[in-house]
């Protein structure tokens, strides 16, 4: 997934091999986007990740959701 797009990534020469991950952490959001594919609430994706907000969570999710829809 591009997450160029999306102001809550970032890329960092050396952290996680420069993969895409959450501003501030080492968390890579494909892993968000992953969770809401199995189901789990923002609040339950919270409680694994307490250094995430559900507005953070929510957000990356709604992104990913966006790119997923195809153009008509």
């Amino acid at each position: 997934m591009d997450w160029t797009g999306c102001e809550l990534i970032e890329r960092v020469p050396g952290r996680c091999g420069g993969r895409p991950t959450i501003k501030g952490t080492r968390i890579e959001p494909d892993l968000l986007v992953v969770e809401a594919e199995l189901g789990r609430t923002p609040e339950q994706t919270h409680d694994d990740f307490p250094s995430l907000p559900v507005s953070t969570i929510r957000s990356i999710q709604a992104f990913a959701a966006k790119q997923k829809q195809p153009v008509p």
